[in-house]
């Protein structure tokens, strides 16, 4: 999977189609990313304490990996991710501006 943890990212279907966030947790084996502040659902939070109220929460909610595009850091736009080699380390690439992703 090419999104990793702490890529800004760019919604592209959905409810929160158009936004960007930040890739809070990968999950490779599952095929999706979880994005800080997009793809929100309410959960309901139980009282830990005698005294205490119960609330709820937004809580962000994985979403396919397919359904968001990586933004490159150095050109600011929306882009496919290429892979490159130098010296036996593999790294990624944007399409559009062809600079180095960390």
């Amino acid at each position: 999977m090419n999104i990793k943890k702490g890529d800004i990212v760019l919604m592209k279907k959905g409810k929160d189609k158009g936004k960007t966030g930040k890739v809070i947790k990968a999950l490779p084996k599952d095929g999706k990313v979880v994005v800080e502040a997009l793809n929100l659902i309410k959960k309901i939070q139980k009282a830990k304490k005698a005294g205490e109220k119960g609330q709820m929460i937004s809580v962000p909610r994985s979403v396919f990996r397919a359904n968001v595009m990586l933004i490159c850091p150095n050109c600011k736009r929306p882009t496919r991710i290429g892979y490159a080699k130098d010296n036996s380390a593999k790294y990624r690439i944007c399409k559009k501006c062809g600079s180095k992703i960390s």
